[in-house]
């Protein structure tokens, strides 16, 4: 089965430092997985969220399936994700750190064709680290236009 569904966050590596990558399952409603095989979605202001021991996905934007009668889903509700116990433990007490967040970077289809979403844990960059960044960028760039 050919997959192309494979929605980046492209802000996230220049706006955080990333500190860990986990691969989490997402639960969702039915018409939910069939917008996002028409990659109907966007992840690009969305955040992980701690609610009761489980954590959730907020501020994700996934497009009402245009076949969907009126059992068609909310673009923007909250979804939950699906870790282990254990990684969920390690997430929460990481959280806990000051300016550390949970942020999406990619969200796809796996050979299952189950939906997953690649979360990591993030520290924010400061003004001159993005400078740097784009610097290191610039040079890179630079480099491989002289080869």
């Amino acid at each position: 089965m050919a997959n192309p569904v494979n929605i980046k966050n492209k802000k996230a590596s220049f706006e955080y430092f990333l500190l860990e990558k986990y691969t989490a399952g997402i639960m969702l409603s039915g018409t939910e997985i069939k917008s996002l095989r028409e990659s109907k979605a966007n992840i690009a202001d969305a955040y992980c969220l701690f609610v009761n021991g489980e954590l959730f996905i907020r501020n994700m934007h996934i497009s009402e399936y245009k076949f969907g009668t009126c059992n068609n889903h909310e673009p923007k509700r909250d979804r939950k994700l699906l870790l282990t116990k254990k990684e969920l433990k390690k997430l929460n007490t990481r959280l806990k750190e000051q300016g550390v967040t949970i942020i999406p970077l990619r969200l796809f289809i796996n050979e299952k064709g189950l939906a997953k979403l690649e979360i990591s844990l993030a520290k924010g960059k400061k003004q001159y680290d993005k400078r740097e960044t784009l610097k290191g960028k610039d040079i890179q760039r630079e480099i491989e236009r002289d080869r």
